[in-house]
C-alpha cells in the first residue's frame, strides 16, 4: 500500500517539546512510535530520530534533524484543523500563538464564521477554522 504522511522536520533537538505541545492541545492525538538517537549515533543521543504520531487522528512523522539546514518551517505549508466547537478553536489558537506569529488573527473572513492562521513557536504553520 502506498501512503503519504506530512513530515516535520525540526531543528535543535526540539521535536520532543513540539510533540508534547501538539499531544496536550489537540483532541484524539497520540504518539504511535518514537525511536530515538543512540550513543555513537548522527544526532544528540535521546533526540528524536523518527516518531510516528497523530493529531486529530491524522498521521503524522517527525524528527529532529542531526543536520544543521539553511531553512526552516515556511507558512506557505501549513496543517489545516477545522473544529466544531468555537471555543476549542480559540482555546488551541492561543496556544499555538503563545511565543509564535500570528498571521490572520481570529475573525469572520467569509470563508469561515471562526478563522485564524498562526504560527507555533516552533515554526510549524497552523490554520484553525469553524465547520460552517
Amino acid at each position: 500500500m502506498t501512503t503519504a504522511t506530512p513530515f516535520l522536520m525540526f531543528q535543535g533537538g526540539v521535536a520532543q517539546a513540539a510533540l508534547d505541545l501538539y499531544l496536550a492541545t489537540f483532541p484524539n492525538s497520540r504518539v504511535v512510535h518514537v525511536e530515538r538517537y543512540g550513543a555513537g549515533e548522527p544526532g544528540p543521543e535521546g533526540t528524536i530520530k523518527v516518531a510516528r504520531f497523530e493529531v486529530c487522528g491524522q498521521a503524522f512523522l517527525c524528527s529532529d534533524s542531526p543536520v544543521k539546514h539553511d531553512f526552516d518551517f515556511t507558512p506557505s505549508s501549513s496543517i489545516f484543523v477545522e473544529f466544531e466547537s468555537g471555543e476549542v478553536l480559540e482555546r488551541i489558537f492561543a496556544v499555538l500563538a503563545e511565543g509564535g506569529r500570528v498571521y490572520m488573527p481570529l475573525g469572520d473572513y467569509g470563508f469561515s464564521p471562526r478563522f485564524g492562521w498562526v504560527s507555533d513557536r516552533f515554526g510549524v504553520s497552523w490554520q484553525l477554522s469553524l465547520v460552517r
